[in-house]
């Protein structure tokens, strides 16, 4: 009965990001919503959606439970779990220890930020990496099959939600690299 409940509040998370696609809405606002259907679904402490502009990976959303919204984050391309996940175009989960792995890179604007879990999804627009979306969770978190498919359907739908408000709104190629092996 608890995965039919699941499967049912999936199915209704999905309805609402469809219908923010048909508003008159803008991107930044359907995106905003988008990351709180998130942060809900995962009972996480936040969700993050980052878009590419030139190398860097910016900021362009964020719905953080505690804390309020975090503004004016850039990272390079490839620093971080958030710039792996873009440059791998694939699903990263960490359900332990997010901020022990090689890969974590600690924001400066953020100090003492780190979060157990991670979860990060790429954005893919027109068949190429657009940016990511990315949740935290404070405590350890074993992620769902769901969750996993959910957040990997959320970056695809938030990449056409993009190109959609943006129609010149490019996608960004990336010489892929040999595959590394996650936790």
């Amino acid at each position: 009965m608890a995965a039919l409940q699941r499967t049912e509040h999936q199915l209704q998370i999905l309805q609402r990001i469809s219908r923010l696609m048909v508003r008159d809405i803008s991107f930044r606002d359907a995106a905003g919503e988008v990351l709180a259907l998130i942060v809900e679904f995962m009972e996480a402490d936040s969700c993050r959606l980052y878009l590419i502009s030139g190398d860097e990976l910016v900021l362009q959303a964020s719905h953080d439970a505690a804390n309020g919204p975090v503004e004016n984050l850039r990272l390079k391309l490839g620093k971080g779990l958030t710039g792996w996940v873009a440059r791998e175009r694939r699903l990263l989960a960490i359900t332990s220890e997010a901020y022990a792995d090689p890969r974590f890179y600690r924001f400066p604007e953020l100090p003492g930020h780190t979060f157990e879990a991670f979860l990060g999804a790429p954005v893919i627009n027109r068949g190429g990496v657009a940016g990511v979306i990315s949740v935290q969770h404070q405590r350890p978190h074993q992620h769902s099959g769901s969750e996993l498919e959910m957040l990997a359907t959320v970056g695809e739908l938030l990449g056409s939600l993009l190109a959609l408000t943006q129609p010149d709104a490019g996608r960004v190629e990336m010489e892929l690299v040999p595959r590394v092996t996650t936790r």
